[in-house]
């Protein structure tokens, strides 16, 4: 079940948003290619190799891009001829293909996804500093204004910082932060989250986690307690994983993405300020690589600036100086 499955009615997307926050990226991949074919009518070996070069520049990463490139080769092979105007409509397909699997698209919801538990649990997962706490806060206000009752646990009991921006963003948004402190168990804060959300009906209880990598073993550890702990309070909890990727650190959320997959079961992925790097492919290759749906992009400062991720509309954005 997705959390999107959650909101009562579809937050409105801004396609004049995504397209602004995708311009470095799209600006990596097609300022020097537009001068590769130009004047060109046909496509050729020169030309895929640059394709490939600028792919794994905005770090879409080699798997995925071979896996693109092959698949024009093979549509080449087939047709024996391909222009530079099918190459774009070829591309945009290929990418789509591998965004259509991280579409939680509410719309296609079934009678099962209808029937949501109560509290809703969701657990949030992240290196430090990819805007994991923002990320909460921003769910808690967009479902505080549908109306929801929320909960956030704050069990990121190593940083200080943390437990006031999520008490800050708990008084701004009208959502019951439940925090014990420094240096306090995560599992127990995660406990007394759930079981207060149980109490009070709440709709929606998000847990906030440490993400402290140079620490491995204890992070695979502690993430692991806190989802036993929080599943012996309420059977079936967390109802959903989400992981958050800082969309400016391009390979290094490959290596993010290995590390808590292995240490917990991850279900959907943030990717956060898509508006701030020109390196915003890694979306593609971390839909491709880890078959995980994209629930939520950043776009933004703004509350409403955590979007829905729509796969079509990324794309349009992507090749938006291409679009007949």
């Amino acid at each position: 079940m997705g959390i999107l499955n959650f909101f009562s009615s579809k937050v409105a997307k801004s396609k004049e948003s995504l397209t602004k926050a995708l311009s470095k990226t799209r600006h990596t991949l097609w300022d020097q290619f537009t001068k590769v074919i130009a004047g060109k009518s046909t496509i050729d070996g020169d030309i895929l190799d640059k394709l490939e070069e600028l792919l794994i520049g905005a770090d879409v990463g080699v798997p995925t891009t071979l896996k693109i490139i092959t698949a024009i080769e093979q549509r080449i092979a087939r047709d024996k001829y391909l222009t530079t105007a099918e190459l774009f409509q070829i591309l945009k397909s290929e990418i789509e293909k591998l965004l259509l699997p991280s579409n939680p698209n509410p719309a296609e919801r079934t009678a099962a996804d209808a029937v949501i538990p109560t509290p809703f649990v969701l657990l949030v997962v992240g290196v430090n500093g990819v805007g994991k706490t923002t990320t909460i806060g921003k769910l808690a206000a967009q479902f505080a204004k549908e109306g929801k009752k929320v909960i956030l646990g704050a069990a990121d009991t190593f940083r200080a910082a943390a437990i006031e921006q999520l008490t800050i963003w708990g008084n701004r948004t009208g959502a019951t932060v439940v925090a014990k402190g420094m240096q306090v168990d995560p599992s127990s804060v995660a406990y007394e989250a759930v079981q207060q959300g149980i109490q009070s009906n709440t709709d929606l209880v998000i847990i906030d986690t440490a993400g402290r990598l140079h620490t491995k073993k204890h992070l695979v550890n502690e993430l692991a307690k806190i989802k036993r702990t929080i599943h012996k309070c309420l059977p079936g909890a967390p109802h959903e994983v989400l992981l958050v990727l800082d969309g400016t650190t391009g390979q290094n959320a490959f290596h993010q993405a290995e590390i808590f997959t292995a240490a917990v079961q991850v279900t959907g992925l943030v990717i956060t300020k898509l508006d701030g790097t020109a390196k915003g492919g890694m979306l593609l290759g971390i839909a491709n690589q880890f078959t995980l749906p994209i629930q939520y992009i950043g776009v933004g400062e703004q509350v409403e600036d955590l979007k829905p991720f729509d796969p079509h509309a990324f794309v349009e954005a992507l090749f938006e100086q291409w679009n007949a």
